[in-house]
């Protein structure tokens, strides 16, 4: 059996998109569930869309996301060069487009802008098209020799029948048969001497040995021409696999102006690279259990591409928020911290433990900048509203409160050990004395030294943190704000 070998192949054109991010994670597993190779290609032949420093970011998420290839730009493996512009200077791509000319299956285009425009269009995918009408196809060999020595500019056109049908294979859509009629005569180089996208995508995945190509749905359309391609040159076809799109919450196309649409945006929101590619990885593709926490090794045993769905993957920010808070209450203590301590610092200011705090914070949060707005009590005690004091479920009152927090301040000003076991003994003890529930004290206590009703510690917990002083002061203006309201 012929050994598996995919190709991420992006444009270097800006952030990762996770649509790009899921074909290169779904190439990846392919390859490496059957013991494959992954190959990373720099397609960089649309000089009008390329971007300073993209290059790098791919190199950057590639590696941060754990989908090392085994061949690239950086690793030969026989199949260089893997960088197109640089593949173009071999003249590899001309040589293939004569080739195909040579056999009628291409030929040289002439026409000027004016004539172009003046041909009808199309609407194909949404996308205004003009139709070539096969007008250089017809002329004379001298004068095709003559506009070539005369240096006048030329693109290079496949010549698609126009009469017949044209039957593709695709792994998850099973065969596809269109129309020759529909099939434009597509350029396969332009007047720059650069080949496009459709042809340097066949003529690369070809001689470099591919044998899936991995691609979204939207590329359908123009399969029939690649395959028509691979047959002109008698050339194998490779493995087709169309993704389905991806979609926000409204059903519409994720766009780049998604703000959360690229694996930079998602990182920068305080999501962790695992459950990003986790997340991503069940974009499409379901496993066979309902399990939904995998780690990347686990993914390279489980992926069958085969069980990817046709229907459109919806990006469901709310789940990616619950899978990011999976990873990190599992997440090892010590690199919790490193990732939350720049978030707790910017939140906090005062020389309290951290430590302390994010080991309250790590799981009750789904992203990192959720800390702040459960912390930044610790900082400032916030003004409340005294009707916090009041709770039913403890049966509290603000009279109740008051009772309490003015029995529990000489309690709390004699306590040396401000130690949560310390605090949480004596507290217990009035408790035991007074004959009521823990709630009934210690919810007053966490309303006034926190100020908050939700929080992400128990009242003595925090006490601890906060240190003698600042609790005690913060329950005294408790006592001052109810004595005020009752």
């Amino acid at each position: 059996m012929t050994k598996i070998r995919t190709r991420y192949a992006p444009s270097p054109t800006g952030k990762m998109h996770v649509g790009n991010l899921r074909s290169a994670l779904y190439e990846f597993l392919i390859a490496k569930h059957a013991g494959g190779d992954f190959m990373l290609r720099i397609e960089d032949t649309d000089q009008e869309r390329y971007v300073e420093g993209a290059t790098e970011i791919i190199y950057r998420t590639l590696e941060k996301t754990g989908l090392v290839h085994d061949e690239g730009p950086d690793k030969d493996g026989g199949y260089g060069p893997y960088v197109q512009s640089e593949r173009m200077k071999t003249g590899i791509y001309m040589k293939y487009a004569k080739e195909l000319i040579d056999k009628g299956e291409a030929y040289y285009c002439f026409c000027d802008k004016e004539r172009l425009a003046s041909l009808r269009t199309e609407v194909v995918d949404g996308k205004e098209i003009t139709v070539y009408d096969k007008h250089c196809l017809s002329l004379p060999k001298e004068e095709i020799e003559a506009n070539l020595a005369a240096g006048k500019p030329f693109v290079i056109r496949q010549n698609n029948p126009k009469e017949g049908t044209t039957t593709f294979h695709d792994e998850l859509y099973g065969d596809i048969t269109v129309d020759n009629s529909q099939l434009d005569d597509m350029i396969l180089i332009k007047s720059d001497g650069y080949p496009t996208y459709n042809f340097a995508n066949v003529v690369d995945d070809h001689t470099m040995n591919i044998t899936h190509v991995v691609r979204g749905n939207e590329y359908l359309s123009s399969s029939p021409k690649y395959v028509r391609l691979y047959d002109a040159f008698g050339w194998q076809v490779p493995v087709y696999i169309h993704l389905p799109l991806i979609t926000d919450e409204n059903h519409k196309k994720l766009s780049k102006r998604s703000g959360h649409a690229s694996f930079e945006d998602l990182i920068d929101q305080g999501f962790i690279t695992e459950a990003i590619v986790n997340y991503v990885a069940l974009l499409g593709w379901s496993p066979e259990d309902n399990r939904e926490i995998f780690s990347l090794d686990e993914l390279i045993k489980e992926f069958d591409y085969h069980r990817i769905s046709k229907s459109p993957a919806v990006f469901d920010i709310v789940k990616l928020r619950w899978m990011n808070g999976e990873y990190l209450k599992a997440m090892d203590f010590d690199k919790f911290y490193e990732m939350a301590e720049p978030y707790l610092k910017k939140a906090i200011s005062k020389p309290l433990d951290l430590k302390k705090i994010a080991a309250m914070v790590k799981t009750r949060i789904e992203v990192f900048p959720d800390i702040a707005g459960l912390v930044d009590f610790f900082e400032e005690l916030p003004e409340y509203d005294v009707a916090m004091y009041t709770h039913k479920k403890m049966k509290t009152t603000a009279e109740s409160s008051l009772e309490v927090l003015k029995d529990l301040l000489p309690i709390l000003e004699a306590q040396e050990d401000y130690s949560n076991d310390g605090l949480y003994q004596a507290l217990v003890k009035y408790v035991e004395e007074k004959g009521c529930k823990n709630g009934y004290v210690m919810w007053p206590i966490r309303t006034a030294v926190s100020g908050k009703q939700m929080t992400p510690a128990g009242a003595t917990e925090i006490m601890e943190v906060l240190g003698k002083e600042e609790s005690l002061n913060r329950i005294r203006k408790g006592i001052e704000l109810l004595k005020a309201n009752v």
